[in-house]
């Protein structure tokens, strides 16, 4: 008895459809990116019960003639790819070739198509019923294609028990929608939902340009979120070194890769990564190297368990790209792992780090739509602070806290009294860092730096750089500040935490860490691996004020360790330090491996909360948290500053609605 048979064609559909069309928010990704591929400006999707019942994809894309119609439902069958190596670039969003034969055989299908240049005014209309072509007869209709999907697995009980509620299933279509939405602001998009319109986007267009692309997607992003404020517009380019296949043929290249699109601000976070957009050659994708990068770039800004809000395109060569690893087309792999994810994540936090520095470059403010409440500061301001009078003129920018004007940093003046050593806790002032030029910007600067030609941009106003006046002190722990958009508070622990560690990590990076030595010496003993690892990473160690050297082929003597590192086990603290460092990567800022140590000690030595503090010592916390690179969050995320505007304030009273 021959126990080896071909399946037949029928089978062998529903098992690709089992791969492909996981649920009706699969059917509509397919025949989305299919529409798109047919460059259609215009795509409307209607569905009801969650698309278990009815989904309906219209475009205005190119269309098929009736030879086409037929072919494309034939398994892989597609115009995307010819030959196997062109799998190794794919441009394009579908490319397998299995969907619509996939989608037709577990459900009612009907495909309507009319080729755009052609001379026939008729259209191609195909009727198929659990993969059996039913009827093929002309259709009428416009230029393009709608496929309309009945029913979904009506054919195959056992997997449309595991469907889930029409709710659930809508909010899976929702979320792709909003994805490829995203992705795609150059294309309208109408989404339907039992007859009910939820959304209606134009399609926005304008001359292809980097600057062009982030005014669409900020506009885009804006139509479909909103709270959308506090974003931050991120551009950076560089090149990546890509390894050849053939190592003595084809040697190590240089190829550009492009990261741009908005995160959200220092602190802006959420628990889940459901805000957490990634494209990639703007296709919606999940890789876990690329969730990792983001963490790293917003580290320090972002509490334990939170992630941030991005929406943000990578863009490179097609070829270092696999987005072939899974039927979905979501997971994807690149060829230089390590290499994206250093550039990422550098990217991201030199994003934060300019906004909490100084104002981003590029972009311009629009004028001030009415006026700005002036402060009567009584607080005498450095030479290079901007007074209330002239404040009222500077230029505005709305983000989530109300309208709030574009002044230059201003810190405030201010010795710290000889009482500050009989709270029993360090000068304020004790690590000062002088602030720099770059520190406070002025609104001409940043003008002189906007490219002509690129309209007014929205950009959210960092909150240190506008006036703040010292209003008193709530629970021995928040400090009240009166700005000219409303009402800020400032942990004063949080805030001396995040002086004290930036101060302690840059005399770090300087090579200036001291060092104490150890009573006694001790000895490590590591596997030839680690041994090697530590070898190459002796220098870093040096720099943290360890005191580690060479003692054998695998043995190292240890007799120092930073006067700041109180341990009982000086060994076990050294191999704990290692496997830091080995875990967070050799190359992604291996100055962090001594972060916890530092973050650990300056909670210690940082004000507490029944500290009480003068006037003129909240006034220099305040200036020194304004030099600070990252000042809106202490090392472990918490924020430093919490602003609440007069637009709230209202509305907490009923003065508005």
């Amino acid at each position: 008895m021959q126990r080896i048979r071909l399946l037949s064609e029928k089978v062998a559909n529903q098992i690709a459809a089992g791969e492909v069309v996981e649920r009706p928010a699969s059917i509509v990704k397919e025949l989305v990116e299919n529409a798109i591929d047919a460059s259609a400006t215009r795509i409307r999707v209607e569905i009801e019960a969650g698309g278990r019942s009815l989904i309906r994809v219209t475009d205005d894309g190119i269309g098929m003639g009736r030879d086409d119609a037929l072919l494309a439902l034939e398994r892989h069958a597609t115009s995307k790819i010819r030959e196997a190596t062109d799998l190794a670039s794919i441009q394009s969003m579908g490319f397998r070739g299995e969907a619509l034969p996939s989608i037709s055989s577990i459900s009612c299908f009907r495909l309507t198509t009319r080729e755009r240049d052609s001379d026939d005014p008729d259209g191609t209309q195909i009727l198929i019923n659990g993969g059996k072509i039913i009827k093929v007869q002309s259709g009428t209709g416009a230029t393009g294609t709608c496929i309309e999907v009945r029913n979904v697995f009506y054919n195959l009980p056992a997997r449309r028990k595991f469907l889930r509620t029409a709710e659930t299933e809508r909010s899976h279509i929702h979320h792709y929608l909003h994805l490829i939405a995203l992705a795609y602001p150059q294309i309208g998009f109408t989404y339907q939902h039992a007859g009910k319109t939820l959304w209606q986007l134009p399609p926005l267009n304008e001359e292809p340009s980097p600057d062009a692309k982030i005014r669409l997607l900020t506009q885009r992003y804006r139509a479909l979120n909103a709270n959308s404020n506090n974003m931050l517009r991120l551009q950076a380019e560089d090149v990546v070194e890509v390894k050849g296949t053939n190592p003595e043929t084809e040697p190590v290249s240089e190829q550009p890769i492009r990261l741009w699109g908005l995160i959200g601000t220092p602190g802006t976070s959420r628990s889940t990564r459901s805000d957490q957009h990634l494209f990639v050659n703007q296709r919606p994708v999940e890789n876990r190297g690329l969730n990792r990068a983001l963490i790293e770039g917003c580290h320090t800004s972002l509490m334990k368990g939170r992630y941030p809000v991005c929406c943000l395109f990578l863009e490179l060569d097609p070829r270092l790209v696999d987005v072939n690893v899974h039927p979905s087309k979501k997971e994807i792999k690149f060829r230089n792992e390590f290499g994206v994810r250093r550039f990422v994540s550098e990217a991201v936090r030199n994003c934060l780090l300019e906004f909490g520095r100084s104002l981003e470059p590029g972009f311009s403010t629009p004028t001030p739509s009415k006026p700005v409440r002036p402060v009567q500061s009584d607080v005498p301001r450095p030479g290079n602070s901007i007074a209330a009078s002239d404040a009222e003129t500077q230029p505005q920018a709305q983000t989530a806290a109300g309208t709030l004007p574009q002044s230059a940093v201003s810190g405030s003046a201010g010795a710290v009294p000889a009482s500050a050593s009989s709270l029993g806790i360090p000068r304020v002032t004790e690590l000062n860092l002088p602030a720099t030029p770059e520190s406070a910007p002025t609104a001409d600067a940043v003008a002189a730096r906007t490219p002509t030609g690129i309209p007014a941009m929205v950009q959210p106003t960092p909150l240190l750089q506008v006036p703040l006046r010292l209003v008193g002190v709530i629970g021995k722990l928040y400090a009240i500040f009166e700005s000219d958009r409303g009402m800020v508070l400032m942990e004063q622990h949080a805030a001396h935490e995040r002086i004290l560690f930036e101060q302690m990590m840059k005399r770090m990076e300087s090579g200036a860490a001291p060092s104490q030595r150890l009573l006694l010496p001790e000895t490590l003993e590591l596997s030839a691996r680690d041994a090697q690892f530590l070898k190459e990473q002796l220098k870093t160690l040096c720099q943290l004020g360890m005191g580690i050297s060479e003692f054998g082929d695998q043995t190292f003597l240890l007799d120092a360790l930073p006067p700041f590192v109180k341990v009982r086990d000086a060994r076990q603290f050294t191999l704990e330090v290692i496997d830091q460092l080995k875990r967070s990567g050799e190359s992604i800022n291996t100055i962090r491996l001594g972060e916890d140590v530092i973050t650990k000690t300056v909670c210690r030595h940082a004000v507490k909360a029944n500290d009480s503090l003068h006037d003129q010592e909240l006034e220099q916390l305040l200036a020194d948290l304004r030099v600070c690179d990252m000042p809106y969050t202490c090392p472990h995320g918490r924020p430093t500053l919490i602003e609440m505007s007069y637009q709230a304030l209202e509305k907490k009273f009923g003065r508005v609605q």
